[in-house]
């Protein structure tokens, strides 16, 4: 099997230099800790296929009440488990604290890729611009379901997962122009 994301990961270390093994990142866990504080990004690497970026807050995207506060000292000892965590498909990055504050971020490094993100997710977009989004659970298919809603009621966004957090991350924000005025004119979406 061909590894597609080979480039990718060529990609970051062009950017943010080689990675640090987890036993390394280790050593240095106070320096790193700093560099992220600082505005810098460090990549670690476990296994060398799982890679995570220790990032500063800046770079944590999405909305952070939800999100793990692990305090540094217990990030260190626990650094391995943690770079799988979020490097897991459906894993959430992990805020990391001193005294109960967040001083960094370690989040999956293909994140770091990924073209700048809206500083909201889909769903929280789709909420702030006076939609609804409604979640049901289909028995038949087995999938929790998301619909986004206009004022008007007007399906604008929909998305299906194994549970509810993944449902809300299949959603997409609105297109600028909505289905319905496309089907009552006659047009076809602008290219």
């Amino acid at each position: 099997m061909i590894n597609s994301e080979r480039l990718s990961y060529d990609e970051l270390v062009a950017l943010l230099g080689t990675p640090f093994s987890v036993e390394d990142a280790r050593a240095t866990w106070s320096s790193l800790i700093e560099e992220a504080r600082n505005g810098n990004t460090v990549l670690i690497t476990r296994e060398r296929w799982q890679w995570a970026g220790l990032v500063p807050l800046s770079k944590v995207g999405g909305v952070w009440s939800g999100l793990p506060l692990i305090p540094v000292s217990t990030a260190r000892s626990k650094l391995g488990d943690l770079v799988r965590q979020v490097t897991d498909p459906y894993g959430e990055p992990v805020l990391l604290g001193r005294h109960r504050t967040p001083v960094a971020g370690l989040i999956a490094a293909h994140a770091l890729l990924d073209p700048a993100p809206s500083d909201l997710p889909a769903a929280d977009a789709l909420l702030v611009g006076g939609h609804t989004v409604t979640l049901s659970f289909d028995p038949v298919e087995g999938l929790a379901l998301a619909v986004a809603r206009d004022q008007d009621g007007g399906e604008v966004s929909a998305g299906a997962g194994r549970n509810a957090r993944e449902a809300l991350r299949a959603l997409s924000e609105p297109l600028p122009w909505s289905r319905q005025d496309r089907l009552s004119t006659g047009t076809s979406a602008p290219e």
